[in-house]
């Protein structure tokens, strides 16, 4: 599985619309509205890389008040739960 962050600004009159559409897109797992230099942070997790571009590139960046944005594909996941996990193999 492929995680991508991606960053989206928005016309500001329109994000919740905005965020809605984009949640209800195939492969957007969630979409968080957030402050600093984006109105809009998605994740999307697809199956392959090309499925990004179908995602994003034709449907996400599509969107009626979509202004632009910046993917990050994440390499690995870590978490607190993923470590514990870890630590306790074969420990009762």
């Amino acid at each position: 599985m492929i995680t991508a962050f991606v960053l989206i600004q928005t016309d500001s009159k329109r994000i919740p619309e905005s965020a809605q559409e984009i949640s209800e897109i195939e492969g957007i797992s969630e979409v968080y509205s957030v402050t600093g230099g984006c109105d809009l942070i998605a994740i999307a997790r697809v199956d392959r890389h090309e499925d990004l571009a179908d995602v994003i590139a034709d449907r996400l960046s599509k969107i009626q008040g979509v202004v632009e944005t910046t993917t990050q594909i994440a390499f690995r996941s870590y978490s607190s739960n993923d470590l514990d996990a870890a630590f306790s193999l074969g420990l009762e």
